[in-house]
């Protein structure tokens, strides 16, 4: 659970959506896929997000990525892996402006649902990162939404046959 990992919060929030009984579970596995599903709108978002951010010395997406063709053990997509259990994984950057993790939990919401919970905490290190937040969390909340429905359309990663 990534409540409470930073001292104070910044932004705080957590998106849910059902998951179908054959999808997987594994954490790990849901991450990267819904990670992987970017719209046209979102990849625009991104660019327009580089080309500003370059110039005041923060994370590029492009210099996020660049770590994960050096070990994909360790990252999901841009994000590296802070930690990964049976049930949640949790994935974050640090960045000299704010401090930040994603949570993606899989949870039984009843005996017939289950659901995917993507949760995010920021931490702000300084006037830009505040500055920053405030400016994206409009975008932040619109991308997790559509990331989540994007995956739901196009069909979760199945539960692999037992053996």
């Amino acid at each position: 659970m990534i409540l409470g990992v930073y001292p104070t919060t910044d932004l705080a929030d957590a998106y849910a959506i059902e998951l179908p009984s054959s999808a997987t579970e594994d954490p790990e596995t849901l991450a990267r896929f819904v990670f992987s599903q970017k719209s046209a709108v979102v990849a625009g978002l991104l660019a327009i997000r580089d080309a500003l951010v370059g110039i005041f010395g923060i994370k590029t997406t492009r210099q996020l990525k660049s770590h994960e063709r050096e070990d994909k053990s360790t990252r999901v997509g841009m994000f590296r892996i802070y930690s990964s259990g049976r049930s949640e994984i949790v994935l974050g950057e640090d960045d000299k402006h704010l401090d930040f993790r994603l949570s993606l939990m899989c949870c039984n919401q009843s005996q017939n649902t289950r659901r995917v919970v993507l949760s995010t905490v920021v931490h702000c290190h300084s006037r830009l990162g505040h500055i920053y937040i405030r400016l994206i969390s409009p975008f932040h909340r619109v991308i997790v939404k559509s990331a989540l429905r994007r995956a739901a359309r196009m069909g979760w990663p199945q539960e692999a046959p037992s053996p």
